[in-house]
């Protein structure tokens, strides 16, 4: 009769095969990153032509830095791609899942179903002690759910174990993220997945990183408790824009002297349009959801009007848009310069520079929209809008610009230069990203949420910057 091996006497694969299920942004980069670290990495999905372009050395999305590390990683021989989940069970020591959950349609609840196939399909063909490791950003409950799951789906039953190591990239910083993360968490339940996740990010812990061991679902709330925080942290200064507008207060200034304040911080205390992508709003959506299901929906039921303000912000912009476009936006020609959600990304997921470009037109603005990158995923998302391949092909003949995504290209324009392209000189700065002093000089009507108007009001505030940013004793 065959006896199992306790998994505090499992024996430890020093330097583990890995396979990456799961291959968009988290998961490619994943794969890839792993690759260059020294390790031996296959990448599985479904999708075969994803597959396909990944073997052949192009990343299917924008993402600094990766397609240098893709073919680096191709020609160490360390990295290949499949479809095959036969292959890939048989391949890796350490799986680990990397599958999206979007919202679900219709709910605010997070879509389960490509973490559930992914966990199944790859634990219905492992015959021998290998670890399943959940990337994904999933509702609390989750992991002890899949366990179970994966457990009786797998012809080793119980051997087979799960732990979590939630991800934390920043788009544009993806690969830095990867190989040089501020933190790693392991969510396990037995010390044996805890010594093999260290000795998957051996070369990571060598450099000294912080790790932080935890049960499993304290793993899962990570991700979304640090998700909620940004949020948060946003919504909160964009609330004080609102505020600053009402009383003729600049939120910049008032930014500025909050971040000086050791236990506030000045990290994401920045105003502008909000905050989108396929993170952010969706996961605290679904925490609301999860928490609600749990019972303990007024403990995070704040984040509702975090996700509200976050909203305003783009209503609020179309409302600056249309104030310099004489109080009507029929007919006008309105350049929209961006539509990623951020600069160095091609993702327009819940994209508030989107969001804007698209309400301008529904109140019968002629809108050129102009993104370094994200042009083709922006026309795939909203066809109906006017894409051009050039800023100066969106700035020609506006009546008014809006910086929607402040790309470096937008913000080191000159302000006399593009001045000569547009019918008139009125500019939304919808990130605060350019200086407003140099627009006003050129005769631009500069707008800003969160920043005052009045003249007098703004030379004020304008003497005040420059003092802020003096060397000052403080």
């Amino acid at each position: 009769m065959e006896t199992s091996i306790p998994a505090s006497e499992a024996p430890i694969t020093d330097h583990p095969k890995m396979t990456v299920i799961g291959t968009g942004y988290l998961g490619a980069t994943h794969a890839v990153c792993m690759a260059v670290l020294g390790f031996d990495v296959l990448g599985v999905d479904v999708d075969e032509k994803k597959i396909a372009l990944l073997a052949a050395g192009t990343v299917p999305f924008f993402e600094p830095g990766l397609d240098e590390q893709l073919r680096a990683a191709l020609a160490s021989g360390r990295l290949r791609f499949t479809t095959d989940f036969d292959e890939a069970a048989r391949f890796g020591d350490v799986h680990f899942i990397c599958v999206g959950t979007p919202q679900a349609e219709g709910s605010h609840a997070a879509d389960m179903r490509y973490v559930d196939s992914a966990f199944t399909e790859i634990a219905s063909r492992i015959d021998r002690k290998a670890l399943l490791v959940g990337k994904s950003t999933v509702p609390i409950g989750t992991a002890s759910r899949l366990t179970e799951l994966v457990q009786s789906v797998s012809p080793i039953g119980s051997e087979l174990e799960l732990a979590w190591n939630p991800e934390f990239l920043r788009e544009g910083f993806a690969v830095k993220d990867t190989m040089h993360p501020d933190r790693l968490v392991f969510g396990v339940a037995s010390s044996w997945a805890q010594r093999q996740l260290e000795a998957a990010f051996r070369p990571i812990l060598d450099e000294d990183t912080p790790s932080v061991v935890t049960d499993l679902a304290t793993a899962e709330l990570v991700k979304v408790a640090a998700n909620s925080f940004l949020a948060t942290k946003i919504s909160y200064i964009n609330a004080m824009a609102e505020v600053c507008e009402a009383t003729g207060a600049d939120v910049n200034l008032l930014a500025t002297a909050l971040s000086y304040d050791s236990r506030i911080g000045g990290r994401f205390l920045k105003p502008g349009l909000g905050f989108g992508g396929g993170c952010l709003p969706k996961d605290i959506r679904a925490f609301v959801y999860r928490a609600e299901e749990l019972g303990v929906g007024q403990a995070v039921g704040f984040l509702k009007e975090v996700d509200k303000i976050n909203q305003r912000r783009r209503v609020r912009t179309v409302d600056l848009i249309r104030e310099l476009a004489d109080g009507d936006l029929a007919g006008k020609k309105i350049a929209a310069l961006g539509a990623a959600f951020k600069p160095n990304s091609d993702d327009v997921r819940d994209a508030p520079a989107l969001d804007v470009a698209r309400f301008l037109y529904l109140e019968g603005a002629t809108v050129m929209v102009y993104d370094p990158e994200a042009n083709e995923n922006a026309h795939r998302a909203y066809p109906d809008l006017n894409y051009v391949d050039s800023m100066r092909e969106a700035l020609e003949g506006a009546d008014v610009v809006a910086l929607l995504t402040e790309w470096d290209e937008f913000r080191i324009a000159d302000p006399a230069e593009i001045g000569e392209l547009v019918a008139h000189r009125r500019i939304v700065d919808g990130r605060h990203a350019l200086d407003a002093d140099a627009y006003r000089a050129d005769g631009w009507v500069y707008r800003a949420l969160g920043r005052p108007t009045d003249p007098q009001t703004v030379a004020l505030h304008e003497d005040a910057r420059d003092d802020a940013e003096a060397p000052l004793h403080r």
